[in-house]
């Protein structure tokens, strides 16, 4: 992209900040708010879009395959936004053995997923060997599945429930066959949106000790952010700095997600975020996240319309086929074949990866097109 055609004015204060970016200087939290209350939203996308060339061809983008395993809806924390956790001790909530969760990798293998990501309520009369037994006889049956799992939030627990310090639990999880972590649950980090969204779940501290911790011992992963509330712009801007703070001691945040609220209890606020401000924010999420290499948009949440222009926009990666959820309504891509057509209609390459970020084989050769 030549940089002629950007046509920014370094007398306009948003522009400058962009002129900056393009030329390699970290902005502050400062300028990104600058740049989200008065930044062209089509200059944003196309700075953006010049970063994320850096990373990855404009003419290629990539997604990987793994199967969501809601172990359990059981929960304490009891988020207003959530309508997928059922209230411990009411009866009517599950709780899935081994033989239910390895039945679905099953299915999720003859799909072509080779990665698990496990995830569930905070259920704390749930014992530690449970969460044992499930990644140790998923490992026994696959040993290469890549077992994905454990928001901050349910490290926490865990961490409760033993009376071991995180870091000790984290050990032991890693050695049973724990691959990596997701750095879910962050929604917003403020304080006050904390208060609004979920009183009980992990403060802002406790969610960044949880992922410090687990990048010490080696167990990296992604974050994200969910607006769409009643979060002010300041916030969405605090977030992103609480996890560019943290990613510039430990490095162990391979990809960010911008997300958006979706309407599922009568009891939590939720606005419409035009498609122009999603990707936005999108656009500054890769341009103030200097230090996190890739980021993804989530095609399950924001429909394939979206997908496409965030593609366009700063994102390199579309994440995963959707062979379940739960938690979410879905607007995903159902099969690794619909995931590859939806982005050659796009006009990129697919390049399939695992969660670690590595590239898988050739698609082409082995009939998936």
């Amino acid at each position: 992209m030549n940089l002629a055609s950007f046509s920014l004015s370094p007398s306009d204060p948003a522009d400058s900040v962009l002129l900056d970016a393009i030329q390699g200087k970290r902005i502050s939290p400062e300028e990104a708010l600058v740049l989200y209350k008065y930044g062209d939203f089509l200059k944003i996308q196309m700075v953006a879009r010049y970063l994320r060339e850096k990373v990855r061809p404009h003419t290629e983008a990539s997604y990987t395959m793994f199967r969501v395993v809601n172990y359990t809806n059981y929960c304490n924390v009891e988020c207003s936004f959530c309508s997928f956790m059922d209230e411990i001790g009411n009866g009517k909530g599950y709780v899935l053995s081994k033989e239910d969760i390895l039945q679905k990798m099953d299915y999720a293998v003859e799909e072509g997923a080779d990665q698990m990501f496990l995830q569930g309520g905070v259920y704390p009369e749930l014992p530690f060997d449970y969460y044992l037994d499930v990644i140790r006889t998923v490992k026994t049956k696959y040993p290469k599945m890549h077992i994905r799992a454990f928001s901050p939030v349910e490290v926490i627990n865990l961490e409760t429930i033993t009376k071991k310090p995180l870091r000790e639990v984290l050990l032991i999880l890693k050695e049973a066959g724990l691959d990596s972590v997701p750095g879910a649950g962050a929604e917003i980090l403020t304080e006050r949106m904390r208060q609004i969204i979920s009183p009980k779940k992990a403060t802002v501290s406790e969610w960044v000790r949880a992922m410090e911790t687990c990048h010490e011992v080696g167990l990296l992963g992604s974050a994200n952010v969910v607006f769409g509330s009643e979060e002010t712009e300041e916030e969405v801007i605090e977030h992103l700095s609480v996890v560019r703070d943290l990613q510039d001691r430990t490095g162990g945040f391979l990809s960010f997600i911008p997300w958006t609220f979706q309407p599922q209890t009568k009891r939590f606020k939720v606005r419409s975020v035009p498609t122009h401000e999603y990707l936005k924010v999108l656009g500054i999420c890769r341009i103030f996240l200097d230090n996190i290499k890739h980021i993804e948009t989530s095609v399950m949440v924001l429909g394939k319309g979206v997908g496409q222009l965030a593609l366009y926009s700063g994102a390199d990666d579309i994440s995963s086929v959707v062979i379940e959820e739960n938690v979410l309504r879905s607007f995903g891509l159902k099969t690794e074949k619909e995931a590859r057509k939806f982005l050659k209609e796009g006009g990129f390459q697919p390049v399939r990866r695992n969660l670690l970020y590595e590239e898988e084989y050739d698609c082409n050769q082995v009939g998936v097109d």
